[in-house]
């Protein structure tokens, strides 16, 4: 067998439905959509109606508070910084800002900020340039002689 000769499976591929294209076709003139109405209409979607009854996601208790003003902040722990490390990825004796650890694909998005979580340990002492941290975070940074400067909060409350 040749890349050539590759053929797809008999049946596998269909010929594109065509309508609106005469009566001759089957499926002419009003292309299977039946005669007017809503759902005949392009662009118009009429999900969760139940003909005048109540919809379900009406129906069901609404339950719980959404803050809109949340900060979502990326999350890093002590062993994923030290995993990181370990790897060669992060040099300790470099400032750790947001910045590098986007860059060295430890953290996503930087856009909200990074928040250091304490889970796992951390054995080389670095310097940490981000948003928030934990206590437990700081304290264990501290205890093996590293370093860590929070920057000022990016939502100021007025």
């Amino acid at each position: 067998m040749k890349l050539n000769e590759i053929r797809d499976n008999a049946g596998a591929i269909h010929a594109r439905k065509r309508v609106g294209r005469g009566l001759a076709s089957g499926l002419g003139k009003t292309s299977g959509k039946g005669q007017k109405g809503q759902k005949a209409r392009t662009g118009v979607s009429i999900k969760g109606f139940e003909g005048g009854q109540n919809p379900l996601y009406r129906r069901l208790p609404k339950r719980g508070f959404n803050n809109i003003f949340r900060v979502e902040y990326e999350e890093v722990t002590l062993g994923r910084l030290q995993a990181a490390l370990d790897k060669g990825l992060l040099d300790p004796k470099v400032e750790l800002t947001e910045a590098v650890l986007r860059e060295k694909g430890i953290v996503r998005s930087t856009s909200n900020g990074v928040k250091l979580l304490a889970s796992g340990t951390l054995t080389s002492p670095v310097t940490l340039k981000i948003s928030k941290a934990t206590k437990g975070a700081l304290e264990a940074v501290e205890k093996i002689k590293g370093k860590v400067e929070l920057l000022e909060p990016l939502t100021s409350k007025e």
